[in-house]
């Protein structure tokens, strides 16, 4: 018996040293990388889920070309969000131009273990009656309409980042932050393709519950302020799986800001987890088992 329990301590000691061996060496091996390399490997790592690392913010953000373009939009993505561990405070403003009835949604919360935003732009193939706008299925938008967007997001006023791009689905991400909706706010500028598409949208905030104080129209372009949402949250129709959502986030945030605790920056520390638990780095972006991530080597640059 006291043989076997003495074997046991041995191999578990073992096992550390072969753990703390390892770790050294993988950190040695991030850290002796240039910082483009990280960048690239890391967004090899990103692109088949349609996001990449956006260095000079420290986030991930959406793709272009992102595979999420192709299912548009559903309100019951946001109905169900609770049960994939999103909690956030969600935004949906319809209005009409050109015929048709467009959609430009706001999120800012947690998912998962990032803190972020997302502006997402989306349109239905004709004038949607009221009764309908909830049930609807809208498309994403082609790139010919896609409109200059900028956010910022707070933290108790705190700034976290700021970005702006012309796109179809603005997003910013930030792994291992933690925050309750009510705690951010997100201010937003858009810049339309005219002023008729403008006031329209600034018809549906007002409608909506904005005050138009709050809201800057200047020829085109519409800035305001999302914190208080104006619309009925459905997170609130399951506050107990809301609530379980948000505190397993919490602990994985915790989990991971201690496992990549030598690593400061994103994208050193998803690369981190990468290399040193893959299966951890799996349930970190949803991979199947027998879907390996792979890293092509770096491109050569030359001189010409």
């Amino acid at each position: 018996m006291y043989v076997l329990f003495s074997i046991a301590i041995i191999i578990l000691l073992a096992a550390a040293l072969i753990f703390r061996f390892r770790r050294k060496r993988i950190i040695c091996r991030i850290l002796g990388l240039s910082v483009p390399e990280k960048v690239y490997r890391l967004n090899c790592l990103l692109a088949p889920f349609g996001f990449e690392y956006q260095i000079s913010q420290d986030i991930f953000v959406t793709r272009l070309d992102a595979w999420q373009r192709d299912y548009g939009y559903r309100s019951l993505y946001d109905r169900a969000s609770p049960l994939l561990g999103m909690v956030f405070d969600c935004e949906p403003v319809y209005f009409d131009y050109d015929n048709r009835t467009w959609l430009i949604e706001f999120w800012k919360g947690q998912y998962g273990i990032s803190c972020g935003a997302e502006i997402g732009i989306y349109r239905a193939d004709t004038i949607l009656s009221p009764d309908r706008l909830t049930n609807a299925r809208f498309e994403s938008i082609s790139n010919s309409l896609m409109l200059p967007l900028s956010m910022q997001l707070f933290y108790q006023g705190r700034p976290l980042f700021c970005i702006g791009q012309t796109h179809w689905w603005l997003t910013g991400f930030r792994p291992g932050f933690f925050a309750y909706p009510q705690d951010l706010s997100l201010r937003i500028s858009i810049t339309f393709l005219d002023r008729e598409m403008a006031d329209s949208f600034t018809d549906a905030l007002i409608a909506k519950g904005y005050c138009p104080y709050d809201i800057e129209l200047c020829s085109a372009s519409v800035a305001f302020t999302f914190g208080i949402p104006h619309s009925f949250q459905p997170r609130c129709k399951r506050p107990f799986v809301t609530c379980m959502a948000q505190r397993v986030n919490r602990i994985y945030c915790r989990i991971f800001n201690k496992i990549t605790r030598p690593f400061a920056d994103c994208y050193e520390q998803i690369l981190y987890l990468y290399f040193y638990l893959p299966f951890a780095f799996r349930r970190l972006l949803r991979m199947k088992r027998h879907k390996n991530a792979e890293i092509p080597p770096m491109p050569e640059v030359t001189c010409l």
